[in-house]
């Protein structure tokens, strides 16, 4: 791999702790520290993204690289480091936080100019860490892998994963916080984005009132990833926020058309180019449930529910807001911003509910449907994937019992089949009020409706079989998840097996996941 590229531009303009300090602190006024990687004597390698590799810049691998993989021996080029942010945690101010898992190797530039950041997950300690150990386990990094790649193949704007590797040593987690402890493998993910950047940067500077740097972030930030901002003075600032709200919440649409609960939208998760970050306790929609969260953590209260991820992403915005009011100076922008946003994202929800049908527009009375669907989905535990995978099969003489009756988590009795023919009888005469050929209505639903998500019980069949030794499955689903829109494997694209409905890490996972 190119690895003689890569290069640290954000360390060059912002101030930072130079120390190379591991030990656990606060760094005040600065917005990174040097850190290096622990090191791993007895590395080996689960899986590499030759594709992405060469798309960014790397280039082939080859056996030496597994070193740079592992964040062993590194060239003298990458000087390594971890960012200071801090963040709102399940709605409360938390304070400084930053890369506790995470160290950045920097950034690299690929024949196009495209520019992509570095970094690995689970190298060991940092600044940031929080009295933990800086290490990952197997499960949390084969998910973060995976889904990663899975979301980035559905179309949906996310982070990625470059290598993921076994490092050789046990690590100690309480996988449910009851307890518990156990050893588990340790594993590193390498994984790439055109940016790290979260709210949380921004909320850390404008904390401190370091309102200088803020500024300068902010420019940095405009100049590298939003370059069709061109005005100046306070108006640049004012369409840097109104940029990150539309990426927000376009992200929030395609969270909801694929069926994705992300389990902990804390401002200090949510990045500012709109990219899905940080993959811990989230889960693919198994039966349609707007209360449904995967994450231990987030009960009994479920403020990052399925149903709630709009609804909060713009009380995020709330908190990035008052962290750029020092460079916007202008509250009722703000303000009006903001409720825009709820408008903006409802439209643009709906809109993608009208391609998952195959509706031609948006119409008068199509949020009714909607709303009578939600309820349908929600009484009767119908699976949100295959739900649109048998309505793309429906017509006249479809009988709905068996159209539904194997996508669903309860028993379908008379009085549940009777509504859903109701419910079709609607669907299919709008349907007919369509500008669009049926051919055209059912080209939208396929292009709008994955056959393949990948599950949580998937996963976690996949990491048992790693803990083993073997990579078969992990093959499969990874062929799966690059070709989500067709069925490979019609065994995948069944509801999830009810042996899997209890069983820790397939229905409900812990922030340590």
């Amino acid at each position: 791999m190119n690895t003689e590229q890569i290069k640290q531009p954000f360390t060059d303009i912002f101030p930072g702790d130079l120390s190379n300090n591991p030990i656990q602190r606060n760094t005040p006024k600065v917005l990174f520290a040097t850190v290096k990687p622990a090191g791993f004597d007895r590395p080996e390698l689960i899986a590499f993204n030759e594709v992405l590799s060469e798309e960014i810049g790397l280039g082939k691998y080859e056996e030496k690289d597994l070193d740079f993989l592992a964040g062993n021996n590194l060239p003298e080029n990458v000087k390594t480091y971890a960012t200071a942010y801090a963040g709102h945690q399940f709605g409360n101010w938390a304070g400084q936080l930053g890369d506790g898992r995470a160290i950045l190797a920097g950034e690299i530039i690929n024949k196009d100019g495209k520019k992509t950041e570095i970094q690995w997950k689970g190298a060991g300690a940092t600044p940031y860490s929080r009295h933990a150990d800086g290490r990952a386990v197997l499960r949390s990094s084969v998910r973060e892998y995976l889904m990663s790649e899975a979301m980035h193949h559905l179309g949906v704007p996310t982070t990625r994963a470059l290598s993921l590797a076994f490092t050789g040593e046990d690590v100690v987690r309480d996988m449910m916080y009851n307890g518990n402890p156990q050893l588990e493998k340790g594993a590193v993910v390498i994984r790439t984005a055109e940016s790290f950047l979260r709210f949380g940067h921004f909320e850390l500077l404008s904390a401190q009132r370091e309102y200088n740097t803020l500024q300068d972030l902010a420019d940095f930030t405009i100049e590298n990833y939003y370059p069709e901002i061109t005005t100046d003075g306070i108006q640049k600032y004012k369409d840097f926020f109104e940029k990150i709200c539309i990426r927000t919440a376009d992200l929030m649409t395609e969270w909801f058309r694929v069926g994705f609960v992300h389990g902990v939208m804390n401002t200090d998760n949510m990045s500012v180019l709109g990219l899905t970050i940080d993959y811990g306790p989230y889960s693919m929609m198994d039966e349609y449930d707007l209360n449904f969260t995967p994450n231990t953590t987030d009960l009994p209260g479920r403020r990052y529910a399925f149903g709630k991820q709009g609804q909060i992403s713009q009380w995020n915005l709330w908190q990035l807001a008052n962290a750029l009011h020092p460079l916007i100076k202008d509250e009722k922008f703000l303000e009006d911003t903001l409720n825009h946003y709820g408008s903006y994202f409802w439209e643009a929800h709906d809109k993608m509910l009208c391609r998952k049908f195959g509706f031609d527009e948006l119409r008068e009375g199509d949020e009714d449907f909607f709303t009578n669907w939600q309820g349908l989905m929600q009484e009767f535990h119908l699976d949100y994937t295959l739900f649109f995978n048998q309505l793309e099969k429906f017509n006249t003489n479809s009988d709905i019992k068996s159209l539904f009756e194997d996508i669903s988590y309860s028993f379908l009795n008379d009085d549940k089949i009777k509504k859903l023919e109701d419910f079709t009888k609607k669907y299919e005469a709008r349907l007919l009020s369509n500008t669009i050929s049926r051919e055209e209505s059912l080209s939208l639903m396929r292009q709008s409706n994955p056959k393949f998500t990948l599950r949580n019980y998937l996963l976690y069949q996949c990491i048992e079989e790693i803990n083993t030794g073997k990579t078969e499955m992990l093959g499969k689903l990874t062929r799966a998840l690059e070709n989500p829109y067709e069925e490979l494997y019609p065994e995948f694209s069944v509801k999830r097996p009810a042996a899997y409905d209890d069983t820790s890490g397939c229905s409900t996972l812990s922030c340590s996941s």
